[in-house]
């Protein structure tokens, strides 16, 4: 491949990964045709992208940008995953197809540009986006329940009260 070829290619790749963030390196070399299709349908439906790279262009096309560090990582056959939504769900779909695929391998990860790389196995144990907004609001709705219960709590007393006095005089 000639110098001007691996330059375009080189630009093209930046372009399609500028202001990706997060991703997943996986190996597909062993699988078969017809278990990639499936891999691709299922992570559309997560809203994912599954897309072989030659690691030298990857490299180089990720050069001072805050895929670096997952380009640095990059060995043997690769394909790269990567999201418009949650990246933790398409790590969690990973996880399964690779028990269903015994030929896919899992590789690295990186979430919200941090330069430290994680396992796509470790990635799919997170909690979500969903989940941890889930345990905010429960979090802050807590002392709430609890000032309420305290406040509910006398009342309902003094209201058993008086029903029982009403009981008697009657």
């Amino acid at each position: 491949m000639g110098k001007p070829v691996k330059e375009l290619i080189t630009n093209e790749l930046r372009k399609r990964f500028e202001g990706v963030e997060d991703a997943c390196v996986v190996d597909i070399s062993g699988m078969s045709v017809l278990e990639q299709e499936t891999l691709r349908t299922t992570l559309r439906e997560k809203s994912a992208r599954l897309r072989v790279i030659k690691n030298s262009m990857a490299r180089r096309a990720w050069k001072d940008t805050v895929l670096e560090p997952l380009g640095l990582s990059l060995t043997g056959p690769c394909a790269l995953v990567t999201t418009s939504e949650s990246l933790i769900d398409a790590a969690r779909v990973l996880v399964a197809t690779a028990k269903e695929f015994e030929a896919l391998s899992l590789k690295e990860a990186m979430l919200e540009g941090d330069p430290s790389l994680l396992s796509v196995a470790s990635l799919a144990k997170m909690k979500g986006r969903r989940e941890s907004l889930g345990d905010l609001a429960m979090l802050i709705a807590s002392p709430g329940r609890s000032i309420a219960g305290c406040l509910a709590g006398p009342q309902a007393r003094i209201a058993g009260c008086l029903k029982a006095i009403v009981e008697k005089a009657a």
